[in-house]
């Protein structure tokens, strides 16, 4: 009698588990075992989307996946064929998690919690069989000589006979794993931070906390990396959506310049030539009134005082008597505000890293180890990465379905 593949799963997260759950059902009697190295499965899961875990994305508006998928992009394109976002929400309801669309195209259950789905797949997980065992952090893979997989964990244990094995860590950490890794001949990129708010010392600026526009554009002036989004104003710095894709796009860039750079902010978030006829209809209309008292509709009251605090200019100044010297210098400020980004936020508040095994070390089609047979890797583990919005998350779904089959 054929003898039961026996998988190892190194990464209790939702690629991870995700991965687990396909193999069992489509290979019954594969037995499979799901290592994490904390104590709570689906840890990051359950915190996506503010708990209420936003599972994937409509994709609608996006022309070129490169557009949220800064690494990994061509690598996903090709498998979105064989597991794409519509192919996740038919996955889920046919496990009894329905999904919604918000006008932002982001797709969450409609449950409304992250909590219901880590325990439907929790819950699956066990009904399938497949054991999970916490508190087990992986340190090295070895490879013995009838080609089977030994794992030795960080208390010294060594579990083996594994004929498949799958990293599905998460973001990556230099850690002993990443060092076994490198020692079995995969190429590793050098993980760094990437998804966080940008820190900026000024009194001033600190003052505005809690301000935020909802159409702001960033960027690093001299440059590729420009975002657009909502930007909000936190206690040391700059946070928002756009900030956070900007951190995607320029991670690696960040990172070798120790996260401090110049920072160019575009309050309204149009072009200067359109901010300058905004401006000069405010001023034809509200010519008799100060300066302060009537400003662009998307900034609010408080904003505007500190961007003609930014500008120099008297908030009593009429509008008649603003002069073609200070109207420019205003613009420059609401289109073109400079600031020096000091270092990234120290709250911890990024969940991903760019970074982890090289793409080049992988087959395109089964994310298996182009050197190392029956080894494979899913989700973060990979040099992939996305912007907000759930994309990360459908990165994880599509590598683990991808994998699954690959094994079966």
């Amino acid at each position: 009698m054929e003898q039961a593949p026996k998988i190892a799963i190194i990464g209790g997260g939702a690629s991870g588990v995700f991965c687990a759950i396909n193999i069992k059902e489509t290979c019954p009697k594969a037995d499979v075992t799901v290592f994490e190295a904390g104590f709570q499965p689906l840890h990051k899961l359950a915190m996506t989307g503010g708990g209420r875990c936003n599972i994937t994305n409509t994709f609608e508006g996006v022309a070129a996946l490169q557009q949220v998928y800064p690494r990994g992009y061509n690598l996903l394109k090709k498998l979105f064929h064989e597991f794409d976002h519509n192919s996740t929400a038919e996955w889920f309801a046919r496990h009894g998690i329905q999904l919604y669309a918000q006008d932002d195209c982001r797709i969450f259950p409609t449950s409304n919690s992250a909590a219901k789905v880590c325990d439907t797949l929790l819950s699956t997980l066990n009904r399938l069989g497949v054991w999970m065992l916490t508190g087990r952090k992986a340190t090295a893979i070895s490879v013995e000589n009838d080609g089977r997989f030994s794992i030795k964990f960080s208390d010294d244990n060594i579990e083996g006979n594994y004929d498949s094995v799958v990293i599905a860590t998460g973001g990556w950490h230099k850690d002993a794993l990443y060092e076994s890794l490198e020692g079995l001949g995969i190429e590793m990129i050098a993980p760094v931070p990437s998804l966080f708010s940008l820190k900026v010392k000024s009194n001033i600026l600190t003052n505005l906390m809690g301000a935020s526009v909802e159409n702001a554009v960033v960027q690093i002036p001299g440059q590729k990396f420009r975002a657009e989004g909502g930007l909000m104003v936190t206690h040391f710095g700059f946070s928002g959506p756009a900030v956070l894709k900007l951190s995607s796009y320029a991670a690696r860039h960040l990172a070798e310049n120790n996260h401090k750079c110049d920072l160019l902010v575009n309050w309204l978030g149009v072009t200067e030539d359109a901010a300058r006829t905004s401006m000069s209809d405010i001023v034809d209309v509200n010519s008799r009134k100060s300066v302060a008292s009537a400003h662009p509709r998307d900034i609010t009251q408080r904003l505007w005082e500190y961007l003609l605090n930014r500008a120099e200019i008297d908030p009593t100044t009429k509008y008649s008597e603003l002069g073609k010297k200070n109207l420019n210098k205003l613009i420059s400020t609401l289109t073109a505000d400079l600031y020096h980004v000091s270092g990234r936020g120290q709250f911890k508040d990024e969940f991903v890293t760019c970074g982890g095994v090289s793409l080049n070390s992988v087959n395109s089609k089964t994310l298996e180890s182009k050197t190392v047979p029956h080894l494979y890797f899913t989700g973060e583990a990979l040099d992939i990465d996305a912007i907000t919005g759930g994309y990360n998350l459908q990165g994880c779904w599509t590598t683990g379905y991808v994998v699954a089959k690959a094994i079966c």
